[in-house]
């Protein structure tokens, strides 16, 4: 019998996932990724490295770092509206909508060289920032529908980017350069 109840902790009750799962959940849950029950941002941060590695290397630099901002742009703002959607069925800014980890993790290697110990760092101090909230990541929560969603990891994308622009320029080396 305690066997039964720490599996149903472990893996969630499908019938419940299912009746929640919708077009909006699905994309703000990254393709399901937010609904793994432990530390979903974690694997939604681990999923925009996987992202980063994947996109080219023109994208960061060059007439190619116009497309890239771009594009992140209207990936942030579609983020937003799809997880205000989502909000209606998960509740406010839940823990398994990590679409803005993607977001967030994708500003913050915007004018970074493209390589795997880049994406590694920034996974990590992304996390970092994330889950400490400095001032005014935790205040930005308070914005309206996806809008707080999001521009909370957006902000914890530009601190890491500030601190992974000092270290590139104090000691490239760090990076692989």
């Amino acid at each position: 019998m305690d066997a039964a109840i720490a599996r149903r902790k472990l893996c969630p009750d499908h019938s419940l996932m299912r009746s929640k799962l919708n077009l909006f959940t699905f994309l703000a849950s990254v393709a399901g990724i937010g609904f793994i029950p432990f530390m979903p941002g974690t694997f939604g941060s681990l999923a925009a490295l996987g992202i980063y590695l994947l996109l080219p290397g023109w994208l960061f630099s060059g007439t190619g770092l116009l497309w890239y901002a771009a594009g992140l742009l209207g990936f942030s703002v579609l983020a937003a509206l799809i997880s205000t959607k989502a909000e209606k069925t998960l509740g406010h800014d839940a823990g398994s909508i990590v679409i803005d980890e993607v977001a967030g993790y994708l500003l913050c290697v915007i004018w970074m060289p493209h390589n795997w110990l880049v994406g590694v760092y920034a996974f990590v101090l992304f996390r970092v920032f994330d889950i400490a909230k400095p001032w005014p990541v935790k205040q930005s929560q308070s914005l309206p529908a996806g809008w707080g969603v999001v521009i909370d990891d957006l902000l914890a994308g530009v601190y890491t980017m500030i601190l992974l622009q000092i270290l590139l320029k104090i000691y490239p080396k760090f990076f692989g350069l």
